[in-house]
């Protein structure tokens, strides 16, 4: 027996709903200081933060409308309700993060090839940059349990994290500029805070084609589960097994289960049901599935005319 905490609320729950609006509030907040603190330093490194904030609150917006929408009741034509709304909001949030990435690098490298007579305020740039990464580091203590189940979450919680290490990379530069005033560490953090935003960008790319094929989800070996399932008495085969994701943390499987004669001709076929419904849940994770038993001579029979 196997002891699993199940957390299938995702954004759909109002708790994160909430903890999202806080994250944006956050996000926001520091993204009009660190536009108002790039304008007065000169900072080219602060202002690509900034703008790498502005996207994550335009990320956090996106995922609070997908949560409103995913939270909407099942009916006749959507039976599985609006739950993809959260993978096609994480979705956009990938493709925002690389458009900011072509931006902030294009300026750095300009910068860098003709800095002219641009001069930073060093001790402002670092005060600024201090006040982003205390408020990114709370915003992710805020989101780091509702990550886990949600895709939305998820990409929020990876956004504010980049803010975090992009905070840190501008309090570098800015200590640099401050005790030795080399100006160039201005431009080489922001091309640094560009090269860290593709990796998240493929990332969250990559989960969300994932869901959108209808792929096992990450972690889901479906031999194991069919070894399982295929140890119950009674049991003679499984086969054409299905395993996908709604979302992140609503898997659902399907499977024909290939059962003795004896299993339907004395009635324990219910019994039989609700355990292999109940190991999915137990040992899996898996909440949402569906078996259709079926006698094992008419799997023979399927598998003849296949």
């Amino acid at each position: 027996m196997h002891d699993h905490a199940h957390a299938h609320g995702g954004i759909r729950s109002a708790g994160n709903r909430r903890l999202l609006t806080v994250s944006l509030s956050l996000t926001a907040t520091v993204m009009v200081v660190q536009i108002v603190g790039a304008l007065l330093s000169g900072s080219l490194a602060l202002l690509a933060d900034a703008a790498h904030m502005f996207t994550d609150s335009s990320a956090l917006v996106v995922a609070l409308i997908a949560s409103a929408v995913a939270a909407r009741p099942a009916d006749d034509r959507r039976t599985f309700g609006y739950q993809r709304a959260e993978v096609f909001g994480a979705l956009i949030n990938a493709i925002i993060l690389i458009v900011l990435m072509v931006v902030v690098a294009v300026q750095g490298v300009n910068r860098l090839i003709d800095p002219g007579e641009v001069e930073v305020a060093g001790p402002l740039m670092l005060a600024v940059a201090v006040v982003g990464m205390l408020a990114n580091a709370f915003s992710m203590w805020l989101l780091s349990s509702a990550q886990k189940t949600s895709i939305n979450v998820h990409g929020a919680y990876l956004e504010v994290m980049g803010d975090l290490i992009g905070s840190v990379m501008v309090i570098a530069a800015a200590v640099v500029i401050v005790t030795t005033g080399w100006m160039p560490a201005d431009a080489i953090a922001s091309l640094l805070i560009a090269a860290m935003i593709l990796p998240r960008a493929i990332s969250l790319l990559r989960e969300v084609f994932s869901v959108l094929a209808e792929s096992a989800p990450k972690g889901t070996a479906v031999s194991e589960i069919r070894s399982h399932l295929e140890g119950y008495r009674g049991v003679v085969g499984v086969h054409d097994v299905h395993v996908w994701q709604l979302t992140r943390g609503a898997p659902v499987f399907t499977a024909h289960v290939a059962v003795d004669p004896a299993v339907l001709a004395e009635g324990r076929s219910a019994d039989l049901l609700q355990e292999l419904q109940g190991c999915l849940a137990e040992h899996f994770d898996v909440e949402h599935s569906t078996f259709q038993l079926e006698p094992a001579d008419h799997t023979d029979c399927e598998a003849a005319h296949a």
